[in-house]
């Protein structure tokens, strides 16, 4: 009888074993289960990058294609961007950029309204850890991490060489930037750089010289008013610091009948330019091929984000630093090689710029 009860004790043990086992098999898959997907939400929800891009103004004609196409590289490389206008007033881009540092971007990129001022805003973002790219204006008197533009000085001296080619001797007039702009000072260098060994040797006399505020095309016109009255209209050639500001003079001048009598530069390669270079009544402009700006600056931007070095090819002094520099090459466009450049580029349409005859 105590063997029986013995030998029921050892089957009913072992069938407890069993049984034991058997739950630890049913209970492991359904824990590894459980884990997978909380990790899979995780790497779900990771955000993306974030870029802010601070502009001064879209209403020049250039500003909202680089606001496009700054987007559209910023997205096509994984990324997404904020961006915010100030509408040309320093007050309402610095709360704008301070907002976008407190939203948590994780870089931000300038194109300054003031150069000087919005040096406040690189110290906010710097104090955050974020890093800064001045967009294609310099920002002043900063530690901003790294400028993307083309070379300004050069653009200048491009315009000034047309003009001399064309106008060897005589009484010029500068129609300057925004004296805030530090692109309107390098424009203007890059022009009295050519025009000094001219000037020098009594050649070329600067019969008018004066910054336009805004850069606007109405304060560039009334400049241009004075400079006319002021010389009886004895003026053989004007330079102007960009197509805005040339679009003014050749208004001022078409009052007087001398639209297309008297060279004019310009340059950004607006439309309105291009149609006026045809048209016979402004003589060149310089053409800056912005989609490549706006792809650099988003391969910067993502780069310098991610905590990588992005290679420089200058060093520009902005007053504090060195700044590390990008600065892509601009070209020169007259009516000789306009289809070549921005028609056969597709900065512009043919029948855009010739009309619908396209001739």
């Amino acid at each position: 009888m105590v063997k029986k009860l013995r030998k029921v004790g050892l089957l009913n043990l072992i069938f407890l074993l069993m049984l034991l086992a058997s739950c630890e098999e049913a209970v492991s898959p359904i824990q590894i289960e459980n884990k997978k997907p909380e990790n899979e939400r995780v790497t779900d929800l990771e955000d993306k990058l974030k870029i802010g891009f601070s502009m001064d103004t879209l209403e020049e004609e250039r500003w909202p294609r680089d606001r496009d196409l700054f987007k559209e590289a910023v997205e096509s490389l994984g990324a997404e961007v904020v961006i915010r206008e100030a509408k040309g007033d320093d007050t309402l881009q610095i709360v704008q950029a301070e907002t976008l540092i407190s939203e948590g971007v994780d870089l931000l990129v300038i194109v300054p309204h003031n150069a000087e001022a919005v040096a406040t805003i690189v110290n906010k973002a710097h104090s955050a850890g974020i890093k800064v790219i001045s967009y294609d204006r310099l920002v002043k008197n900063s530690s901003v991490d790294l400028y993307l533009s083309f070379d300004n000085e050069l653009v200048g001296e491009l315009q000034a060489q047309a003009i001399t080619k064309v106008v060897p001797k005589g009484k010029y007039v500068y129609i300057g930037g925004a004296n805030t702009d530090n692109n309107a000072h390098l424009f203007k260098k890059g022009v009295f750089n050519v025009l000094q060994p001219f000037i020098d040797r009594g050649d070329i006399q600067i019969v008018y010289d004066q910054w336009t505020e805004n850069w606007t095309p109405e304060n560039a016109r009334a400049n241009m008013e004075a400079a006319l009255e002021i010389n009886n209209n004895e003026i053989d050639a004007v330079i102007a610091a960009n197509d805005a500001t040339a679009g003014g003079v050749i208004k001022a001048l078409e009052a007087q009948g001398l639209a297309g009598e008297i060279p004019v530069a310009g340059q950004d390669a607006d439309l309105a330019a291009a149609q006026r270079i045809v048209q016979g009544t402004q003589t060149m402009t310089i053409y800056k091929p912005i989609k490549t700006l706006a792809y650099e600056a988003a391969r910067a931007a993502i780069k310098m984000a991610e905590g990588e070095t992005v290679t420089s090819n200058r060093k520009i002094n902005n007053g504090k630093l060195e700044i590390p520099s990008l600065l892509l090459a601009p070209i020169a466009v007259d009516k000789s090689n306009i289809d070549a450049t921005i028609i056969a580029d597709g900065f512009h349409q043919r029948d855009e710029v010739y009309g619908k005859t396209g001739k």
